[in-house]
């Protein structure tokens, strides 16, 4: 865990100089705790891509918490801001257990990290103890498969692949054999992110839904959308465009690492009713994290 959080904390560190340095100056200049002081603290989250809503409502908490615990001191107002964080983030929760056999459908516009994931997920489970198969079901996309390849080979497990441009439901077909066959406990599947095309990609996604339903009835299914961080409110708006057309579980929100722009974690937890349940805070193949809303808190400010 310490090593998660020292991780966490050096991923946000362009996001928290970005909310903590505003936040000291409206607190240093702050001589009592009052109405003008909300609003500013309101505009400093506004502005580090937290949303205007979530911000909002992040303030009223923070008012609430203040008058309830009689909070008198300008010195204390982060620390309670911080818990305020820390219980919004954690509110909801998400019941997300891979137990055998689970599938889970990995979505995600191009570019966003999604076979990247997949391939860090591969590896995490397969520490676990888990067996592992891998589903290239993204047969559309150039290089997809191949690169799906590279990371089964990397996390060393199992691949699932048929040829480029083949029909995505009967690799997830074949996969479901040897998810059974293999006595494996996880099935990851790489999906099409052709969001451009939104009826296309629905039909796609509940075909294979049908196919799982048919063949696994048995199996614990989930999908999980990947975006990325660095893009801010536009990993919101991409988040409502795929709610559109698939049931989401739980998000993986990758490259916090690069970005500013952390805050838009909150954001997609107010906004969507979506947990985020893995971040990536770095590179390595071992920087896929379980979400941990009090670390996040912690890191953030």
């Amino acid at each position: 865990m310490a090593n998660f959080f020292e991780k966490l904390k050096t991923s946000l560190a362009k996001t928290r100089d970005n909310i903590t340095g505003k936040m000291n100056e409206v607190l240093g200049l702050a001589l009592t705790i009052d109405e003008d002081l909300f609003e500013e603290l309101e505009e400093v989250l506004i502005s580090s891509d937290i949303g205007y809503e979530t911000s909002m409502k992040i303030i009223e908490k923070l008012r609430m918490k203040i008058r309830l615990e009689k909070i008198s001191e300008v010195s204390l107002v982060k620390g309670a801001l911080k818990e305020v964080i820390a219980e919004f983030m954690a509110e909801g929760g998400h019941d997300f257990r891979v137990e055998r056999p689970t599938v889970i459908l990995v979505m995600g516009v191009n570019g966003v990290g999604k076979t990247t994931s997949i391939g860090k997920l591969a590896y995490k489970y397969k520490a676990e103890g888990k067996k592992v198969i891998l589903a290239a079901a993204d047969t559309f996309r150039a290089a997809a498969i191949d690169q799906l390849e590279i990371w089964a080979k990397r996390a060393d497990v199992d691949i699932v692949r048929h040829q480029e441009g083949s029909d995505p439901a009967a690799v997830v077909f074949d996969a479901l054999e040897a998810l059974r066959g293999r006595k494996a406990d996880v099935l990851l599947c790489d999906t099409a992110g052709r969001l451009h095309n939104k009826k296309n990609l629905m039909n796609e996604l509940e075909k294979i839904r049908r196919i799982i339903d048919r063949e696994y009835p048995e199996a614990t299914i989930y999908s999980l959308l990947v975006l990325d961080g660095t893009s801010g409110q536009n990993a919101v708006i991409q988040a409502q465009e795929f709610q559109k057309v698939a049931q989401l579980d739980g998000i993986i929100l990758t490259k916090l690492d690069g970005t500013a722009k952390g805050g838009v974690v909150l954001s997609i937890k107010e906004m969507l009713k979506i947990p985020v349940v893995y971040i990536g805070v770095g590179e390595g193949i071992d920087d896929l994290e379980d979400f941990d809303a009090k670390a996040f808190a912690e890191a953030l400010i």
